[in-house]
Protein backbone atom coordinates (compact mmCIF):
# COMPACT_ATOMS: atom_id res chain seq x y z
CA UNK A 1 0.00 0.00 0.00
CA UNK A 2 1.19 3.16 -0.74
CA UNK A 3 2.05 5.99 1.81
CA UNK A 4 0.56 9.47 0.87
CA UNK A 5 2.70 10.95 3.49
CA UNK A 6 5.87 10.37 1.97
CA UNK A 7 7.50 12.45 0.38
CA UNK A 8 8.73 12.03 -3.24
CA UNK A 9 9.38 14.36 -6.46
CA UNK A 10 6.63 16.12 -7.59
CA UNK A 11 6.22 17.29 -11.20
CA UNK A 12 3.56 19.57 -12.50
CA UNK A 13 3.12 20.32 -15.82
CA UNK A 14 1.66 23.07 -18.06
CA UNK A 15 1.19 24.45 -21.46
CA UNK A 16 4.55 26.03 -22.72
CA UNK A 17 4.53 29.29 -21.50
CA UNK A 18 2.83 28.82 -18.04
CA UNK A 19 5.22 28.10 -16.44
CA UNK A 20 5.88 31.46 -14.59
CA UNK A 21 2.43 31.84 -13.43
CA UNK A 22 2.45 28.23 -12.48
CA UNK A 23 5.42 28.75 -9.87
CA UNK A 24 3.65 31.92 -8.53
CA UNK A 25 0.67 29.54 -7.78
CA UNK A 26 2.99 26.86 -6.54
CA UNK A 27 4.38 29.23 -3.93
CA UNK A 28 1.30 31.23 -3.25
CA UNK A 29 0.25 27.42 -1.51
CA UNK A 30 3.43 27.23 0.39
CA UNK A 31 5.41 25.17 -1.34
CA UNK A 32 8.96 25.44 -2.96
CA UNK A 33 9.95 24.93 -6.50
CA UNK A 34 13.16 23.43 -6.93
CA UNK A 35 13.04 23.17 -10.72
CA UNK A 36 11.28 25.55 -13.10
CA UNK A 37 11.02 24.73 -16.69
CA UNK A 38 8.93 26.13 -19.84
CA UNK A 39 6.51 23.05 -19.29
CA UNK A 40 6.71 22.18 -15.96
CA UNK A 41 7.61 22.70 -12.10
CA UNK A 42 9.19 20.73 -9.86
CA UNK A 43 9.25 20.16 -6.17
CA UNK A 44 9.40 18.03 -3.18
CA UNK A 45 6.28 16.17 -1.16
CA UNK A 46 3.59 13.90 -0.84
CA UNK A 47 0.73 12.16 -2.33
CA UNK A 48 -1.30 14.11 -0.13
CA UNK A 49 0.07 17.19 -1.71
CA UNK A 50 -0.71 16.08 -4.66
CA UNK A 51 -4.27 16.06 -3.51
CA UNK A 52 -4.08 19.88 -2.00
CA UNK A 53 -2.55 20.95 -5.73
CA UNK A 54 -5.04 18.89 -7.73
CA UNK A 55 -7.98 20.86 -5.66
CA UNK A 56 -6.35 24.41 -6.11
CA UNK A 57 -4.01 25.34 -9.12
CA UNK A 58 -5.68 27.45 -12.12
CA UNK A 59 -2.65 26.90 -14.80
CA UNK A 60 -1.41 23.45 -13.90
CA UNK A 61 -2.39 20.67 -16.78
CA UNK A 62 -1.46 17.05 -14.53
CA UNK A 63 0.37 17.22 -10.86
CA UNK A 64 2.77 13.88 -11.41
CA UNK A 65 4.29 12.06 -8.60
CA UNK A 66 7.67 10.11 -9.28
CA UNK A 67 7.46 5.57 -9.35
CA UNK A 68 10.60 5.16 -10.05
CA UNK A 69 13.40 6.28 -13.04
CA UNK A 70 15.28 3.67 -14.73
CA UNK A 71 17.82 3.26 -17.41
CA UNK A 72 15.90 2.09 -20.46
CA UNK A 73 18.06 1.67 -23.67
CA UNK A 74 15.34 -0.01 -26.41
CA UNK A 75 11.76 -0.58 -26.34
CA UNK A 76 12.45 -4.22 -25.74
CA UNK A 77 13.44 -3.15 -22.39
CA UNK A 78 10.04 -1.90 -20.91
CA UNK A 79 8.30 -4.78 -19.83
CA UNK A 80 11.02 -5.92 -17.83
CA UNK A 81 11.47 -2.92 -16.41
CA UNK A 82 7.80 -2.21 -15.46
CA UNK A 83 6.83 -6.25 -14.31
CA UNK A 84 9.55 -5.78 -11.93
CA UNK A 85 7.68 -3.32 -9.81
CA UNK A 86 5.60 -3.91 -6.94
CA UNK A 87 2.35 -3.04 -8.59
CA UNK A 88 0.31 -4.65 -6.22
CA UNK A 89 1.19 -1.72 -3.44
CA UNK A 90 0.02 0.65 -5.75
CA UNK A 91 -3.33 -0.90 -7.38
CA UNK A 92 -6.35 -3.38 -6.86
CA UNK A 93 -6.61 -6.26 -8.95
CA UNK A 94 -9.77 -5.48 -9.86
CA UNK A 95 -8.76 -1.28 -10.86
CA UNK A 96 -9.42 0.23 -13.97
CA UNK A 97 -6.50 1.91 -15.18
CA UNK A 98 -4.74 3.88 -18.10
CA UNK A 99 -0.85 4.81 -18.93
CA UNK A 100 -0.01 7.94 -20.84
CA UNK A 101 3.62 8.11 -22.36
CA UNK A 102 5.52 10.69 -23.80
CA UNK A 103 8.77 9.28 -25.91
CA UNK A 104 11.60 10.72 -27.28
CA UNK A 105 13.88 7.16 -28.43
CA UNK A 106 15.36 6.34 -31.37
CA UNK A 107 13.93 2.49 -30.97
CA UNK A 108 10.51 3.71 -30.63
CA UNK A 109 8.25 4.86 -33.86
CA UNK A 110 5.00 4.16 -32.48
CA UNK A 111 4.39 6.14 -28.69
CA UNK A 112 1.41 3.43 -28.53
CA UNK A 113 3.61 0.77 -28.49
CA UNK A 114 5.00 2.27 -25.06
CA UNK A 115 1.91 2.19 -23.63
CA UNK A 116 0.79 -1.22 -24.61
CA UNK A 117 4.14 -2.98 -23.34
CA UNK A 118 3.32 -1.02 -19.88
CA UNK A 119 -0.13 -2.36 -19.80
CA UNK A 120 1.14 -5.91 -20.14
CA UNK A 121 3.38 -5.68 -17.79
CA UNK A 122 1.55 -4.81 -15.04
CA UNK A 123 -1.73 -7.17 -16.15
CA UNK A 124 0.92 -10.25 -16.50
CA UNK A 125 2.10 -9.49 -12.80
CA UNK A 126 -1.22 -9.05 -11.24
CA UNK A 127 -2.04 -12.46 -13.25
CA UNK A 128 0.56 -14.25 -12.19
CA UNK A 129 0.32 -13.41 -8.55
CA UNK A 130 -3.16 -13.30 -8.23
CA UNK A 131 -4.93 -15.42 -11.43
CA UNK A 132 -6.84 -12.02 -11.36
CA UNK A 133 -6.04 -8.64 -13.99
CA UNK A 134 -7.21 -5.60 -13.73
CA UNK A 135 -8.91 -3.73 -16.63
CA UNK A 136 -6.93 -1.09 -18.67
CA UNK A 137 -8.04 1.42 -21.65
CA UNK A 138 -7.21 4.86 -23.03
CA UNK A 139 -10.25 6.47 -20.51
CA UNK A 140 -8.28 8.71 -18.03
CA UNK A 141 -11.26 7.63 -15.41
CA UNK A 142 -9.38 5.63 -13.11
CA UNK A 143 -5.58 5.34 -12.08
CA UNK A 144 -3.26 6.69 -14.40
CA UNK A 145 -0.04 6.41 -14.84
CA UNK A 146 2.34 8.00 -16.98
CA UNK A 147 6.15 7.83 -18.82
CA UNK A 148 8.65 9.84 -19.83
CA UNK A 149 11.19 8.60 -22.08
CA UNK A 150 14.15 10.35 -23.38
CA UNK A 151 17.41 9.10 -24.77
CA UNK A 152 18.24 6.14 -21.62
CA UNK A 153 16.63 8.22 -18.73
CA UNK A 154 12.92 6.65 -17.95
CA UNK A 155 10.62 7.83 -15.30
CA UNK A 156 7.52 6.52 -14.16
CA UNK A 157 4.82 8.67 -12.49
CA UNK A 158 1.28 8.29 -11.03
CA UNK A 159 -0.96 11.01 -12.67
CA UNK A 160 -2.47 12.16 -9.64
CA UNK A 161 -5.20 14.44 -11.86
CA UNK A 162 -6.44 12.01 -14.57
CA UNK A 163 -7.91 14.66 -16.66
CA UNK A 164 -6.12 17.38 -17.14
CA UNK A 165 -6.63 20.45 -14.65
CA UNK A 166 -6.54 22.88 -17.25
CA UNK A 167 -10.43 22.89 -17.70
CA UNK A 168 -12.32 24.06 -14.69
CA UNK A 169 -14.97 22.38 -14.81
CA UNK A 170 -17.82 25.05 -15.01
CA UNK A 171 -17.74 25.74 -18.59
CA UNK A 172 -20.59 23.65 -19.58
CA UNK A 173 -21.42 26.06 -23.08
CA UNK A 174 -18.49 26.42 -24.63
CA UNK A 175 -19.58 29.08 -27.53
CA UNK A 176 -17.74 30.07 -30.55
CA UNK A 177 -13.78 29.37 -30.10
CA UNK A 178 -13.21 29.74 -25.93
CA UNK A 179 -10.34 30.65 -24.52
CA UNK A 180 -9.44 27.54 -22.33
CA UNK A 181 -9.67 28.69 -18.62
CA UNK A 182 -5.85 27.55 -17.66
CA UNK A 183 -4.91 30.01 -20.07
CA UNK A 184 -7.64 32.86 -18.99
CA UNK A 185 -5.93 32.30 -15.72
CA UNK A 186 -1.87 32.56 -16.70
CA UNK A 187 -3.07 35.84 -18.48
CA UNK A 188 -4.94 37.61 -15.75
CA UNK A 189 -2.05 36.71 -13.31
CA UNK A 190 0.35 38.06 -15.99
CA UNK A 191 -1.93 41.37 -16.61
CA UNK A 192 -1.15 42.36 -13.17
CA UNK A 193 -4.27 43.44 -11.99
CA UNK A 194 -4.65 43.37 -8.12
CA UNK A 195 -8.09 41.14 -8.07
CA UNK A 196 -10.06 44.88 -6.03
CA UNK A 197 -9.92 47.09 -8.51
CA UNK A 198 -13.10 46.96 -11.35
CA UNK A 199 -11.82 44.22 -14.20
CA UNK A 200 -13.76 45.31 -17.49
CA UNK A 201 -14.21 42.37 -19.99
CA UNK A 202 -15.49 43.29 -23.55
CA UNK A 203 -16.13 40.96 -26.38
CA UNK A 204 -16.82 38.47 -23.56
CA UNK A 205 -17.86 35.54 -25.45
CA UNK A 206 -18.48 32.50 -23.25
CA UNK A 207 -17.03 34.73 -20.66
CA UNK A 208 -14.07 32.82 -19.64
CA UNK A 209 -12.15 35.91 -18.36
CA UNK A 210 -14.46 37.44 -16.18
CA UNK A 211 -15.16 34.35 -14.56
CA UNK A 212 -11.63 33.16 -13.72
CA UNK A 213 -11.57 37.10 -12.49
CA UNK A 214 -14.24 36.64 -10.40
CA UNK A 215 -13.10 33.34 -8.70
CA UNK A 216 -9.41 34.57 -8.25
CA UNK A 217 -10.83 37.73 -6.62
CA UNK A 218 -13.00 36.05 -3.78
CA UNK A 219 -11.07 32.90 -3.23
CA UNK A 220 -12.46 30.00 -4.80
CA UNK A 221 -10.49 27.25 -7.01
CA UNK A 222 -11.16 25.06 -9.56
CA UNK A 223 -11.53 22.12 -7.19
CA UNK A 224 -15.22 23.28 -6.34
CA UNK A 225 -16.47 22.15 -9.93
CA UNK A 226 -14.56 18.56 -9.72
CA UNK A 227 -14.90 15.46 -7.45
CA UNK A 228 -12.72 13.11 -9.32
CA UNK A 229 -8.96 12.50 -9.87
CA UNK A 230 -7.06 9.68 -10.30
CA UNK A 231 -5.41 9.52 -6.79
CA UNK A 232 -8.74 8.17 -5.85
CA UNK A 233 -8.05 4.84 -7.40
CA UNK A 234 -4.81 4.00 -5.96
CA UNK A 235 -4.33 1.98 -2.71
CA UNK A 236 -3.49 4.12 0.32
CA UNK A 237 -5.84 6.72 -0.96
CA UNK A 238 -7.88 8.36 2.65
CA UNK A 239 -11.24 9.86 1.43
CA UNK A 240 -11.21 11.74 5.01
CA UNK A 241 -7.84 13.16 3.94
CA UNK A 242 -9.29 14.89 0.47
CA UNK A 243 -12.45 15.66 2.25
CA UNK A 244 -11.01 17.79 4.51
CA UNK A 245 -8.46 19.19 2.23
CA UNK A 246 -12.04 20.07 0.10
CA UNK A 247 -13.64 21.79 2.99
CA UNK A 248 -10.06 23.98 3.91
CA UNK A 249 -10.38 25.60 0.43
CA UNK A 250 -14.58 25.72 0.87
CA UNK A 251 -13.68 28.01 4.13
CA UNK A 252 -10.84 30.27 1.89
CA UNK A 253 -14.23 31.98 -0.01
CA UNK A 254 -14.84 35.38 0.45
CA UNK A 255 -17.11 37.73 -0.47
CA UNK A 256 -15.69 41.23 -1.97
CA UNK A 257 -19.22 43.47 -2.02
CA UNK A 258 -17.12 46.17 -3.70
CA UNK A 259 -15.52 43.94 -6.72
CA UNK A 260 -16.77 45.41 -9.47
CA UNK A 261 -16.55 43.06 -12.45
CA UNK A 262 -18.21 44.03 -16.11
CA UNK A 263 -18.18 41.25 -18.75
CA UNK A 264 -20.34 43.06 -22.17
CA UNK A 265 -20.95 41.50 -25.78
CA UNK A 266 -22.67 42.28 -28.53
CA UNK A 267 -23.94 39.01 -29.19
CA UNK A 268 -26.92 38.41 -26.56
CA UNK A 269 -26.92 34.80 -26.64
CA UNK A 270 -23.03 35.07 -25.95
CA UNK A 271 -23.82 36.90 -22.86
CA UNK A 272 -27.17 34.37 -22.00
CA UNK A 273 -24.18 31.29 -22.37
CA UNK A 274 -21.48 33.66 -20.40
CA UNK A 275 -24.11 34.17 -17.23
CA UNK A 276 -25.31 30.58 -17.44
CA UNK A 277 -21.18 29.36 -17.10
CA UNK A 278 -20.92 32.05 -14.60
CA UNK A 279 -23.69 30.56 -12.47
CA UNK A 280 -22.22 27.12 -12.91
CA UNK A 281 -19.22 28.61 -11.22
CA UNK A 282 -21.05 30.44 -8.41
CA UNK A 283 -20.27 33.91 -9.56
CA UNK A 284 -23.21 35.04 -11.52
CA UNK A 285 -23.95 37.79 -8.92
CA UNK A 286 -20.38 38.95 -9.32
CA UNK A 287 -20.42 40.11 -12.53
CA UNK A 288 -22.20 42.63 -14.50
CA UNK A 289 -23.09 41.29 -17.87
CA UNK A 290 -23.91 43.84 -20.71
CA UNK A 291 -25.42 43.03 -24.02
CA UNK A 292 -24.08 45.86 -26.28
CA UNK A 293 -21.30 46.91 -28.88
CA UNK A 294 -18.10 46.84 -26.92
CA UNK A 295 -17.56 50.49 -27.40
CA UNK A 296 -20.71 51.26 -25.18
CA UNK A 297 -19.58 48.94 -22.51
CA UNK A 298 -19.77 50.95 -19.86
CA UNK A 299 -16.54 51.67 -17.58
CA UNK A 300 -16.30 52.57 -13.96
CA UNK A 301 -14.67 55.62 -13.38
CA UNK A 302 -12.12 54.65 -10.99
CA UNK A 303 -8.91 56.04 -12.61
CA UNK A 304 -7.72 52.38 -12.19
CA UNK A 305 -8.28 48.54 -12.91
CA UNK A 306 -8.30 46.16 -16.03
CA UNK A 307 -9.73 46.49 -19.27
CA UNK A 308 -9.13 42.99 -20.71
CA UNK A 309 -10.10 42.62 -24.91
CA UNK A 310 -9.60 38.67 -25.99
CA UNK A 311 -10.33 39.51 -29.85
CA UNK A 312 -10.10 37.82 -33.39
CA UNK A 313 -7.08 37.50 -34.79
CA UNK A 314 -7.83 36.67 -38.28
CA UNK A 315 -5.84 32.76 -38.13
CA UNK A 316 -8.56 31.39 -36.12
CA UNK A 317 -12.06 32.78 -36.78
CA UNK A 318 -11.98 35.82 -39.40
CA UNK A 319 -9.96 37.25 -42.56
CA UNK A 320 -7.40 39.62 -40.84
CA UNK A 321 -8.41 42.17 -43.58
CA UNK A 322 -12.25 42.87 -42.09
CA UNK A 323 -10.36 43.07 -38.42
CA UNK A 324 -8.46 46.17 -38.54
CA UNK A 325 -10.89 48.17 -37.62
CA UNK A 326 -12.30 46.49 -34.71
CA UNK A 327 -8.59 47.02 -33.74
CA UNK A 328 -8.58 50.87 -33.73
CA UNK A 329 -11.73 51.06 -32.34
CA UNK A 330 -10.21 48.96 -29.26
CA UNK A 331 -7.57 51.52 -29.20
CA UNK A 332 -9.71 54.13 -29.43
CA UNK A 333 -12.09 52.78 -26.53
CA UNK A 334 -9.41 52.40 -23.93
CA UNK A 335 -7.80 56.02 -24.83
CA UNK A 336 -10.81 57.72 -24.35
CA UNK A 337 -13.16 55.46 -22.11
CA UNK A 338 -9.89 53.86 -19.77
CA UNK A 339 -7.92 56.99 -18.25
CA UNK A 340 -5.81 55.14 -15.55
CA UNK A 341 -6.38 51.89 -16.33
CA UNK A 342 -3.99 49.20 -17.81
CA UNK A 343 -5.04 47.63 -21.40
CA UNK A 344 -4.86 44.09 -22.04
CA UNK A 345 -5.17 42.79 -25.52
CA UNK A 346 -4.84 39.13 -26.13
CA UNK A 347 -3.83 38.30 -29.70
CA UNK A 348 -2.45 36.17 -32.30
CA UNK A 349 -2.03 38.83 -34.81
CA UNK A 350 0.69 41.51 -34.56
CA UNK A 351 -0.34 43.37 -37.79
CA UNK A 352 -3.69 44.03 -36.17
CA UNK A 353 -2.12 44.35 -33.03
CA UNK A 354 -0.28 47.74 -34.73
CA UNK A 355 -4.01 48.97 -35.51
CA UNK A 356 -4.17 49.71 -32.14
CA UNK A 357 -2.47 52.68 -32.36
CA UNK A 358 -1.02 52.93 -28.61
CA UNK A 359 1.98 52.04 -27.09
CA UNK A 360 2.51 49.10 -25.34
CA UNK A 361 4.03 48.85 -21.79
CA UNK A 362 4.54 45.02 -22.30
CA UNK A 363 4.06 42.49 -24.77
CA UNK A 364 3.83 38.94 -22.63
CA UNK A 365 4.87 35.98 -24.77
CA UNK A 366 1.91 33.06 -24.69
CA UNK A 367 0.87 29.97 -27.17
CA UNK A 368 -3.18 29.28 -27.62
CA UNK A 369 -2.91 26.22 -29.13
CA UNK A 370 -0.43 25.98 -30.95
CA UNK A 371 -0.67 29.18 -31.94
CA UNK A 372 1.99 32.15 -31.00
CA UNK A 373 0.43 34.87 -29.45
CA UNK A 374 1.17 38.24 -26.99
CA UNK A 375 -0.59 39.29 -24.24
CA UNK A 376 -0.50 43.14 -25.07
CA UNK A 377 -0.05 45.74 -21.95
CA UNK A 378 -1.48 49.37 -22.16
CA UNK A 379 -0.72 51.96 -19.34
CA UNK A 380 -3.59 54.43 -20.35
CA UNK A 381 -2.48 57.65 -18.41
CA UNK A 382 -4.97 60.49 -16.83
CA UNK A 383 -4.72 63.21 -19.29
CA UNK A 384 -0.97 63.84 -20.81
CA UNK A 385 1.77 61.64 -19.58
CA UNK A 386 4.22 64.18 -17.03
CA UNK A 387 8.35 63.57 -17.95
Amino acid sequence: MLNYDEKGKIVITCKDRFSAYLEEEVISLGFKPVRVERTYVEIFGSLNDCIDLNLHLRTASHVLYEIKSFYLHKADDIYRRVKALPWEDYLEPDTYFSVISTVDNPTVTNPLFVNVRVKDAIVDRFREKFNRRPDSGSDLDGAVLQLFWKDTQATLYINTSGETLAKHGYRKIPGHAPMLEALASATILASGWDMMSPFVNPMCGSGTLAIEAAMMATGRYPGLHRDHYSFMYFKGYDEAVYQKIKAKMERKVFRAPNLKIIASDISEQAVLFARENAATAGVEDLIDFQVCDFRETVVPETGEGAVFFNPEYGERLGEEGDLGEIYKAMGDFMKQKCPGYTGLIFTGNMVLAKRVGLRTSQRIEFYNGTIDCRLLKYELFQGKKVG
